[in-house]
């Protein structure tokens, strides 16, 4: 039963789902623009360990909240940046 399950394609949709935008070890995925601010992403945040967060990043200076956390910053900066080019919303400086 469970194989011809399998081979009928229902698979939970966590199994298929791929990140959303990686950088180096860290990836992000749920990327949503903030529903006050237009210039504000939120996204969460894995890397390779195992470690998640839930990060806001303020596109028109590229600051992360929280500024510190188990995700290695330089890597979510780097990424936080791309979401932000993507999102249409790059920093004016």
């Amino acid at each position: 039963m469970l194989v011809l399950l399998g081979l009928c394609g229902l698979h939970p949709p966590a199994v298929q789902a791929a990140p959303g935008l990686c950088v180096g070890p860290i990836c992000a995925d749920e990327i949503t623009r903030s529903a006050k601010h237009h210039f504000q992403l939120r996204m969460r945040v894995s890397d390779q360990q195992g470690h998640r967060e839930r990060l806001t990043v303020d596109c028109r200076n590229g600051s992360l909240s929280p500024a510190a956390g188990l995700v290695e910053r330089g890597y979510a900066a780097a990424l936080a940046r791309k979401a932000c080019r993507l999102a249409g919303e790059a920093p004016t400086a």
